[in-house]
């Protein structure tokens, strides 16, 4: 190395330290010391470091997933054939206890008040919350009519079939409303610190309600699910397969 390039970089190499750049503990370094110990702690206890609108939307997954769990169910009832009625009250149960109570919650909570604060897709906002407490009547009548032993009566089974359908028919628009209009605008309405804190917020509350598997967990209930109507194989939804 020559003389002329060794003192240049020792005097770059000074100056950012005076400037806090390479500062140990200081400014930027600080910063990203701490993003990578806070990113090795999540790695050590096998959790992801997932963004809040990745959160919400993979959540929308087991929504999906169970929609089609109501079809295959409407189906079968439709064609006088029979179904495990456990399997439907389990999947409702799912839908009240990790989309109503939990999902829908931390919308609640964290994402629809910043946006009205903001005054930022308000009307989004108002017929989302509509549509969360038209879906929680839904759930329960599903609940009700999935008893044990299930509807006896054509009435309540034609009910039955007719909530699931009314429960499909809100919440694909609804949740694909969110997905593309209100979790990208996220961002432009809550600070970056704010964004990093909702994240972490939302991964506590998960495993508090869900333990350790958390959405994983869920995931997989649901799956068990789908191999009880023989809806596992996603070939199977292939036209022509």
């Amino acid at each position: 190395m020559s003389a002329h390039r060794r003192e240049f970089l020792v005097r770059t190499g000074q100056g950012l330290l005076l400037a806090g750049v390479l500062a140990p503990g200081g400014g930027a370094a600080a910063a990203a010391k701490a993003d990578r110990a806070k990113a090795d702690k999540k790695q050590a206890k096998g959790e992801e470091d997932v963004a809040p609108p990745e959160d919400l939307m993979r959540e929308h997954g087991v929504l999906d997933r169970v929609m089609l769990i109501y079809e295959e169910c409407g189906r079968r009832i439709e064609a006088h054939r029979p179904f495990p009625v456990e399997t439907l009250a389990s999947a409702a149960d799912i839908v009240r206890r990790f989309i109503e109570q939990y999902h829908e919650k931390l919308e609640e909570d964290h994402l629809f008040p910043r946006f009205e604060k903001a005054n930022k897709l308000t009307g989004l906002v108002a017929t989302l919350r509509r549509q969360h407490q038209a879906g929680h009547g839904l759930t329960a009548t599903i609940l009700k009519l999935a008893a044990p032993g299930g509807p006896a009566a054509d009435a309540d089974r034609q009910k039955l079939v007719e909530t699931m359908r009314l429960f499909n028919r809100m919440y694909r628009p609804h949740a694909a409303r969110e997905d593309t209009v209100l979790f990208p605008a996220l961002r432009s309405v809550v600070p970056p610190k704010e964004f990093e804190a909702m994240g972490d917020a939302f991964e506590d509350q998960e495993h508090q309600l869900f333990g350790k598997a958390g959405f994983e967990g869920v995931v997989v209930q649901v799956a068990k699910l789908e191999e009880t109507l023989g809806i596992e194989a996603l070939d199977q939804f292939t036209p022509g397969a």
